[in-house]
């Protein structure tokens, strides 16, 4: 290979690497063509890409964009080398757990994997790679937990709606009751009526005086 043919493969693999946050590195030294054949279209059939380099040219190709934020894959670059990009975190590991089962293997090996921004070494951290949570399936668990309520309000509604239609007189759980239960009215307060004071008693008059006798 020439030294602008190197260039070429160098570049190439930068692009894929920037476009992807998410690689695998792969051992497929032991694998034949046949199965060689079957693993890509496995991978194109569930859009994961796979470039296949020298370890040296990989290893030019991520130093040239950040050395030190790929320097936990370095040490997985021996032997032969596939990578699997993927927009998708945890496809390549399904594909190659998948893979391995239909033929009875434990090849692709896994050396390394790159997912967004942390790093998986060695091969028996595929079976927690095919566990990985996706951000489309953390966003729907959430919403699921937000909607859950709300489902359960709609069709406690539907089916009250229901039974009315169907003349059927509904049973209210205690705690709905208690909500719709109108406010009892409070007893009205006792006036108190205060007692208009009695009378003062008018003093009688001083008896006239008897006239002096003659």
């Amino acid at each position: 290979m020439t030294k602008e043919q190197k260039n070429e493969v160098i570049e190439v693999l930068k692009g894929k690497f920037g476009q992807y946050n998410n690689f695998y590195i792969t051992d497929t030294e032991t694998l034949t063509v046949a199965q060689i054949g079957k693993l890509r279209k496995a991978c194109f059939d569930k859009q994961v890409e796979v470039k296949v380099a020298k370890n040296t040219l990989i290893r030019k190709a991520l130093e040239s964009i950040d050395a030190e934020k790929y320097s936990g894959v370095y040490d997985s670059l021996h032997q032969v080398t596939a990578l699997l990009f993927s927009e998708n975190p945890k496809e390549p590991a399904l594909i190659l757990s998948s893979f391995r089962k239909a033929n009875n293997g434990t090849k692709p090996t896994l050396k390394a994997a790159f997912i967004n921004g942390d790093v998986f070494v060695g091969d028996e951290t595929l079976v927690s790679l095919t566990k990985i949570k996706t951000k489309n399936e953390l966003i729907g668990e959430v919403i699921g937990l937000l909607q859950s309520p709300a489902k359960r309000v709609i069709a406690a509604l539907l089916h009250h709606h229901e039974n009315l239609a169907n003349g059927i007189e509904p049973v209210i759980p205690a705690a709905v009751e208690a909500v719709a239960a109108p406010v009892e009215e409070a007893a009205p307060v006792a006036e108190v009526v205060a007692e208009a004071p009695a009378a003062e008693a008018t003093p009688e008059a001083p008896a006239a005086e008897a006239a002096p006798e003659a």
